[in-house]
């Protein structure tokens, strides 16, 4: 069973501290290190879904806003924060951020990323921003994955050192949103392991040299797949050279895709076995904990005809298996994200987008119903009963700016955010999420003068009160 709101800081000379916040799903992961599993208590704090739309059309490049691609909305951020999920991947086109090698970020592509971004993280949420360009810029449209063409370091039209200004402006653009979490790309393949392991340092240190501490999401060789960390393809195993990444703030963690098909390619609905995906899972996991690193479930899903009480639909006791062994293990994995949802692929199998959504008859697809029970805990449930209540603003109010143990929004302190977290979070449940997303009738919405007002009557008293 995991436990619920302990906080521990662990102070390490040279590697940092690992601030854990267990069960509080907006951690500031900015200043954490996770390089001692066994000195930092772990548990799984992102748990979300990949929304695509915004890496459509790979081959109209950079193509046309509404036509060849689209950003996820508003209501689906709202849909997923009030079932209880907390972490959005966002997988775009490298192209129509940057439109020319070592050019600024495109202004109006930036401003809908932008849109997005600051709609979700405001909302409490987490953001990954992920390159959706398999190591490539600009690749043969006919071939986008595995090109030859536009690949990072081999193309002598790409040198790394495009790759390291790309994600130079990036970080440098948000830097100052510590729910922002940087994966630097999606599924690397056919290339040489170790030439990897130099563009991915060289744009760690870009990102570093800005002034950003946001978690940085390193992937692997071979489409980044877990179940091909120990593989020798490509000059080397990802086990061997991904040991050589270097973070000067540690704040990193491995980012690994895994499908439960025969080939772990997703591109089907099958299903080797119900313990496929946690088999396909220990090495890579051995190797974190061996390590004294961290890892990212970035991609994994079954189809929705797996799920059922059919003698062949064992894609909910494929996925519980797997979730379950990642929270038995949760000394090395920070957390899943589900592929996928978005507002174009309604159709797909692995969708988790609901059906007719915002609409009076909107439901949820069926998969939802498999991960609820492994959503990270509830945001706002400071005393670890289950829900948000009258009882957790006590404790928020008690420790308002003298200590953290009211600190919601994980930036290490109890002030006026995290009060407004509670308030949105208000009457949730581990056990129904969605019922009350947005309850906050309960609580009068306060406007920015009361709620000041209340802050500095807050501030005073508990000055007073230490005081005295």
């Amino acid at each position: 069973m995991r436990m619920k709101h302990i906080y521990i800081s662990c102070w390490m000379p040279i590697v940092g501290f690992c601030l854990s916040s267990l069960g509080i799903a907006g951690v500031t992961l900015a200043f954490a290190t996770f390089l001692n599993p066994a000195n930092c208590s772990g548990q799984i704090r992102f748990t979300g879904v990949n929304l695509f739309g915004a890496e459509f059309g790979e081959s109209s490049l950079p193509g046309n806003y509404g036509q060849h691609y689209t950003y996820p909305i508003a209501a689906e951020v709202d849909y997923f924060l009030g079932e209880g999920m907390n972490t959005f991947r966002l997988p775009f086109r490298w192209e129509r951020l940057q439109r020319s090698a070592l050019a600024p970020l495109d202004a109006t592509e930036l401003s809908r990323m932008d849109t997005f971004v600051n709609y979700a993280t405001s909302q409490g949420a987490n953001v990954i921003l992920d390159p959706h360009n398999f190591m490539r810029y600009f690749p043969d449209p006919n071939n986008f994955q595995t090109s030859s063409q536009g690949l990072v370091g081999v193309d002598p039209n790409v040198p790394i050192s495009v790759f390291s200004d790309f994600w130079s402006q990036i970080a440098d653009h948000y830097k100052d949103n510590d729910r922002v979490i940087f994966n630097l790309m999606n599924e690397p393949n056919s290339m040489q392991t170790s030439e990897l392991v130099v563009a991915e340092n060289a744009a760690i240190a870009a990102i570093r040299e800005t002034g950003a501490e946001n978690l940085i999401l390193v992937p692997g060789n071979q489409w980044s797949g877990a179940w091909a960390w120990n593989e020798t393809w490509y000059n080397g195993p990802n086990a061997v050279h991904m040991l050589n990444i270097t973070d000067p703030l540690n704040n990193y963690a491995f980012d690994v895709h895994q499908y439960l098909d025969n080939n772990s390619s997703g591109g089907s609905q099958g299903i080797v076995s119900a313990t496929i995906g946690q088999e396909r899972l220990v090495n890579f996991t051995n190797w974190l904990q061996a390590n004294n690193l961290r890892g990212f479930l970035g991609e994994f899903a079954v189809g929705d005809s797996t799920i059922g009480n059919g003698p062949s639909q064992i894609g909910d006791e494929a996925i519980d298996n797997m979730l379950s062994y990642m929270e038995a293990n949760d000394d090395v994995w920070l957390g899943w994200a589900w592929w996928a949802a978005g507002p174009w692929y309604t159709n797909y199998f692995f969708s988790l987008e609901p059906n007719n959504l915002g609409q009076p008859n909107q439901s949820d697809r069926i998969q939802m119903d498999v991960l609820r029970p492994h959503f990270a805990d509830v945001l706002g449930d400071l005393d670890g009963d289950g829900d948000v209540d009258e009882d957790d603003h006590g404790i928020w109010a008690n420790a308002y700016a003298l200590d953290d143990q009211g600190d919601i929004d994980g930036d290490g302190d109890t002030d006026g955010s995290d009060f407004l977290v509670w308030q949105r979070e208000l009457w949730k449940t581990t056990t129904d999420r969605s019922q009350a997303f947005g309850a906050t009738t309960a609580v009068p919405e306060p406007t920015s003068i009361s709620l000041l007002l209340f802050l500095a009557s807050a501030s005073i008293a508990h000055r007073k009160a230490k005081l005295t």
